[in-house]
């Protein structure tokens, strides 16, 4: 299962690859209670087994975004509901440095849904 984990991120071509392969590391890195599987064909990352954020490239612009799960309980005005009910994304520029305290605060906000249930 590790190896299809990597193969998503490694045929991902570049500035992507890289951007993702560091989002990876700071969701994983949130807390050793978070673990890393593959729904709908993309990253998705569970805190205690359950789904929190996703990881995936818009159709159009082709630009990585994370997807929250439980977004409509997170008020922050970097994540975009469109016509989403529950969940939000945070869109990232793989081109441009990544905002690393903006992502560790929405993390840490999004486990904390968890945490307190």
């Amino acid at each position: 299962m590790v190896v299809d984990l990597d193969a998503y991120y490694l045929v991902q071509d570049e500035p992507n690859k890289s951007c993702l392969l560091v989002l990876r590391k700071i969701i994983l890195d949130q807390d050793a209670l978070v673990n890393e599987t593959r729904k709908y064909g993309m990253p998705c990352f569970c805190y205690r087994k359950k789904m929190f954020c996703y990881l995936w490239t818009d159709k159009k612009t082709d630009e990585p975004y994370m997807l929250f799960v439980e977004g409509k309980h997170l008020d922050h005005p970097a994540l975009e509901q469109g016509d989403r009910v529950r969940m939000k994304i945070l869109r990232i520029d793989p081109n441009a440095d990544l905002p690393i305290d903006m992502i560790r605060t929405i993390l840490k906000d999004a486990v904390d849904l968890y945490r307190s249930g």
